[in-house]
């Protein structure tokens, strides 16, 4: 299997004290030479972009490398499509993909998206052996800054070889549900009083005719009708951009500027988490957690959610998040009402 046309590289220029990067593309024939492996020294071991563009002689791999090959033709055709090509980005836009250089991945994460799971995975793949156990981590340490490295710690010639040659993977979602189960978890829950002080008091004051002194200062019961009407408010993003948890993937990510080798669905968790660990070399070493949530957010929740959103708002949203949509392939739910 050879790499596709139109492989990425970036370039850099210095404005002032920023670092913009540019995009431009190159024909890349073949990813770069293996590297030697940390267990074995001496030993040569193919990088994750060779076993996915090389192939590999386990059928089951392969069967795996096809469904995600057409996973990454359908996002590129999608973003020649439907999308202009911004040509620079700055190293704020590299945050949130996370860097292990013991065994060449890069991981875009996206909040609501088995993200704390996968964090727990590459704390224990660049740990040295302080961690066996993904599940072991405590979920609020897995997000910690500082206990795994961003593409933006790095200096641009870093950051080019980098992209070049590492693995480069995400994980997606069909919008709606992640939507609703960013609301479920960050409105809903009594523990999460720092959101609820922080946007729930702002949704509230702007959103709730004569609303009570009590929810104005706590902010701790805000409805979905009322989060769906924040999240449309042209204000809202005039004053700053949306919170992670919330916010597209394709601003989180930036997928048509970023060439990603897997795009990994919610909906396939398990099977395509285990082929990115497979690629890695580490999938006998390491297993991907599984959920044991009996309330996990699916299609079925989120219409219930929706059925009380008007089709007029219904329509503002699914516009605002409309490129999800067409980029990572997910049909528009057929409980939306938009007429």
């Amino acid at each position: 299997m050879r790499m596709p046309r139109g492989g990425r590289l970036f370039l850099a220029t210095c404005l002032g004290s920023l670092f913009v990067l540019v995009l431009y593309f190159q024909s890349i024939t073949k990813p770069e030479p293996g590297v030697k492996t940390g267990s074995r020294p001496g030993k040569i071991r193919r990088s994750p972009l060779q076993a996915l563009y090389n192939g590999d002689q386990q059928l089951d791999l392969l069967a795996a490398q096809r469904s995600l090959q057409g996973r990454r033709e359908l996002l590129e055709q999608a973003c020649l499509s439907h999308t202009r090509k911004r040509q620079v980005l700055s190293s704020e836009d590299l945050k949130h993909l996370i860097v292990d250089d013991q065994h060449s991945l890069i991981y875009c994460y996206v909040p609501k998206v088995a993200c704390t799971n996968w964090k727990r995975v590459l704390m224990v793949l660049t740990s040295d052996g302080r961690y066996t156990d993904p599940l072991s981590i405590p979920a609020n340490e897995a997000h910690v800054p500082g206990n795994l490295r961003t593409l933006s710690e790095f200096s641009v010639p870093e950051i080019n070889k980098r992209l070049r040659s590492y693995l480069k993977f995400i994980f997606v979602r069909e919008p709606f549900e992640r939507l609703v189960s960013a609301y479920r978890n960050k409105f809903t829950r009594s523990y999460n009083t720092a959101f609820h002080k922080r946007y729930g008091t702002k949704i509230i004051r702007r959103h709730r005719p004569d609303p009570e002194p009590e929810a104005l200062e706590k902010g701790d019961d805000v409805s979905f009708r009322e989060f769906v009407q924040y999240l449309v408010d042209p204000r809202t993003q005039r004053e700053e951009p949306f919170n992670e948890h919330w916010e597209r993937v394709h601003s989180l990510c930036h997928p048509c500027l970023i060439h990603y080798d897997v795009v990994g669905k919610y909906e396939t968790l398990e099977p395509d988490s285990q082929a990115v660990l497979r690629l890695a070399g580490v999938e006998g070493i390491l297993q991907f957690p599984t959920s044991g949530k009996s309330t996990r957010t699916d299609g079925n929740m989120a219409a219930r959610f929706f059925k009380h959103i008007s089709p007029f708002y219904q329509r503002k949203l699914f516009n605002t998040y409309k490129m999800d949509f067409l980029l990572f392939n997910y049909s528009t739910p057929e409980y939306l009402r938009t007429r």
